[in-house]
């Protein structure tokens, strides 16, 4: 029985992402598990298809962690191939790890520990997003790195030596404009694909959202929703609380959990900062939490999160924001 449970399942693909090479493990049905290193990119997948094909011809179970942006081709590649992909959280692995006491960390055997997760767990099957979200997302990524250059390099100013004061200023002035024509393609891009255009105007109903927050909700909320549950997209974002209780002694304070998005964190700290000081429902959330004695900080953070709860209430429903149902 155990053995023909074991051939009903796919063989297990386990992938560690790194920029420039993968780490596989591939656990065939019958129990083997076979490791090898290949390039990350287009070649090297392809050389990965025919070393697969010596030992396992059929479908795959292919799982890999969210590292950065380097998985995102590998997963596409046999998305497309119409093999099961997994894209699980770091933290998960790292847990799982912990359970098996596995003392041991190279990247072969983190592969080993993703494909051997995969096999006992089978997560999710993880569904590629659209040409257009696929840009979306990698506009905005290259919008967040250009505007941290300018950050560096505007602090860099203050404390420059005068020979260098001009060509900082220059430079800055050059990231400035950079910035500009990513914002005038992002907004192209949104305005030639009908369903994000009416996304977009579905979010710029709520007030505290603007130009540059609803581009970020779109890229990660937009298009085909992949969230069952407003829980879910919060989580995504990690804005859901972390509680930590232990026996009758140990009681620390409820933490954001931040298990999630940094820059969906960063997005919204202004727009939530606006809502409670300029918008009438941000008023009346922010002072019903104040009434609770909650300290400002954690305000800030319970309207951020309800600004996800929000934004994905309206993608779903596609009705436009009713302040109404904020000051029930």
């Amino acid at each position: 029985m155990e053995t023909q449970k074991s051939l009903s399942q796919p063989a297990v693909l386990g992938i560690d992402v790194a920029k420039l090479k993968l780490d596989i493990v591939l656990r065939t049905t019958d129990g083997k598990s076979r490791s090898k290193v290949i390039d990350n990119n287009v070649a090297g997948f392809t050389n990965l298809d025919t070393w697969v094909k010596k030992y396992h011809t059929g479908k795959l179970h292919v799982c890999m962690e969210a590292t950065g942006t380097y998985w995102e081709a590998v997963a596409e590649y046999y998305a497309d191939q119409g093999h099961a992909v997994s894209v699980v959280n770091p933290a998960q692995i790292k847990a799982f790890a912990k359970t098996l006491l596995s003392r041991t960390k190279t990247d072969n055997v983190d592969a080993g520990l993703i494909a051997a997760y995969c096999a006992l767990h089978q997560p999710d099957r993880w569904s590629p997003p659209s040409a257009e979200m696929r840009a979306l997302r990698a506009w905005l990524a290259r919008r967040e790195a250009l505007q941290a250059m300018c950050t560096q390099e505007k602090n860099r100013l203050g404390v420059a030596r005068e020979n260098l004061i001009a060509e900082i200023e220059a430079h800055i002035v050059y990231l400035k404009n950079a910035i500009n024509l990513i914002d005038i393609a992002v907004r192209d891009l949104i305005d030639r694909h009908p369903g994000l255009k009416a996304q977009y105007t579905l979010l710029d109903s709520v007030p505290g959202l603007g130009e540059r927050t609803i581009p970020l909700l779109l890229a990660h909320y937009g298009g085909e929703s992949r969230f069952d549950c407003a829980k879910q997209a919060v989580a995504f974002a990690g804005l859901d609380p972390r509680q930590h209780e232990s026996g009758s002694s140990v009681r620390r304070k409820t933490r954001m959990s931040k298990m999630g998005h940094a820059s969906i964190r960063r997005a919204l700290y202004m727009p939530a900062m606006v809502a409670m000081t300029r918008t009438a429902w941000g008023r009346v959330f922010a002072k019903r939490l104040a009434a609770n004695h909650k300290p400002p900080m954690v305000i800030i953070g319970a309207l951020m999160r309800k600004i996800v709860q929000i934004a994905y209430a309206i993608l779903k429903s596609k009705t436009a924001f009713d302040p109404k149902l904020q000051h029930a």
